[in-house]
């Protein structure tokens, strides 16, 4: 994962990918830092999109509390993130509370994807905008377990850049990864992020400071793969 939504609640990153759980997202649950919740200017809403044939962006709902609870149950999700663990349904309610908080402040967009064939949620990729009035935006996802290998980190990461620079006009787009974490390192290239630096001692992430690699791409840049289409 990038160091997500690896928590769309905690860090900016990148998604999960066979044996990686995410990146570091502001996913503000992924792997490296934590989204900032100031209010913005006004409230934002989360739209629903189509990421390929196979899965759909939409905003978080209270019937995504399995998801949750299956993210709970990973070993790094909730390092990065605020999934909590141990799980209760009281916190993932939270949690879920959270993320509509999130739009509602104007820190950014918080999304579940789903899967189409069947509407199963299987992870989450957020877009933050702290730092937006500099010209900046951070992306963070995480995936479980099972939905890892299937293209799906990539399938949502392409939706969310490609709307970010395209409909949105975000001038930087900024992804933190785990150096280990060379799935998502792939994937963000594949999609045209360039590897910048590494940050040493970045973000907490357990009881210990991880560096993480930074990787950014501009709406100079050109285009992303791929074009964000409304869903219906």
């Amino acid at each position: 994962m990038a160091a997500p939504e690896p928590d769309p609640e905690r860090a900016p990153g990148t998604g999960s990918t066979p044996g990686t759980p995410g990146t570091n997202a502001d996913t503000d649950d992924t792997p490296g830092s934590a989204p900032d919740t100031t209010p913005g200017p006004e409230p934002l809403t989360v739209p629903s999109m189509s990421a390929g044939p196979d899965f759909v962006l939409r905003p978080w709902e209270m019937s995504d509390l399995p998801l949750i609870r299956e993210a709970s149950l990973d070993p790094y999700i909730p390092l990065i993130t605020t999934i909590p663990a141990p799980y209760s349904e009281a916190a993932a309610e939270a949690f879920v509370r959270r993320q509509w908080e999130r739009a509602a402040t104007g820190a950014g967009y918080p999304f579940a994807i789903v899967r189409s064939r069947d509407r199963r949620p299987v992870g989450a990729i957020g877009l933050w905008l702290r730092e937006l009035p500099e010209g900046r935006a951070s992306l963070g996802y995480w995936l479980t377990d099972l939905a890892r290998g299937q293209g799906v980190a990539r399938a949502a990461l392409r939706t969310v850049t490609g709307w970010a620079l395209r409909d949105l006009g975000v001038p930087r787009l900024q992804l933190y990864i785990e150096p280990w974490n060379t799935a998502s390192a792939r994937i963000a290239e594949d999609i045209g992020f360039r590897r910048e630096g590494l940050l040493r001692g970045w973000q907490q992430v357990g009881d210990e400071r991880r560096d993480m690699a930074v990787y950014a791409l501009l709406n100079s840049d050109g285009p992303a793969d791929g074009r964000a289409v409304t869903a219906h």
